[in-house]
């Protein structure tokens, strides 16, 4: 039997993958218990121009360099696979089939979660993992329920006492402040 495992998803288009990365990653990890971090290359970022991203291998190539020396993280290339834009939930489901019996954490920047609204279908990934969103520098803690796009925040508790945000489903929205580098 497979056992239970609590992975952190970090995409990203990595150009490059540097420190604040790693380190972010590392936090999450130890903070959250989470088992591994899986790191996702973007194939093409649809919110990014393509005017000077490296092609999709050699940034595949940099994280797997980048992440090579710490158990628990891993790199994932279902993006990459997949090609075309990366759409986080698209993703997601490919990983939830691939691995059904895994408790995900999707992580993202501060930066992407406050963009979230322009996301592919982004209302339909709270059902699928809790949703860890991180600090950026410098650092400015917003409430999150303010970030939330307007349609889906009726969707959502604030939980004081975690200081979390409770989808319907029981999916949870966590903030965590990370180390500035």
């Amino acid at each position: 039997m497979l056992n239970h495992m609590r992975i952190g998803i970090f995409g990203g288009s990595f150009n490059p993958i540097h420190f604040g990365h790693l380190r972010s990653a590392e936090e999450v990890c130890e903070t959250q218990g989470l088992d591994q971090v899986l790191f996702v290359p973007s194939a093409t970022p649809p919110h990014k121009g393509r005017g000077l991203l490296a092609e999709p291998e050699h940034r595949l190539a940099m994280v797997r360099l980048a992440v090579k020396g710490n158990p628990r993280f891993r790199v994932s290339t279902v993006e990459i696979e997949r090609g075309g834009p990366s759409y986080s939930i698209d993703t997601l489901r490919t990983l939830r089939a691939r691995m059904p019996a895994a408790d995900f954490l999707f992580i993202m920047g501060l930066d992407a979660f406050s963009e979230m609204a322009t996301w592919k279908e982004y209302e339909s990934i709270f059902p699928l993992c809790d949703l860890l969103v991180t600090s950026r520098p410098p650092f400015d803690e917003v409430p999150l329920r303010a970030s939330l796009p307007v349609a889906v925040r009726a969707q959502f508790c604030y939980r004081m006492a975690s200081r979390t945000l409770e989808h319907r489903t029981g999916r949870r929205i966590i903030f965590q402040r990370i180390t500035d580098l």
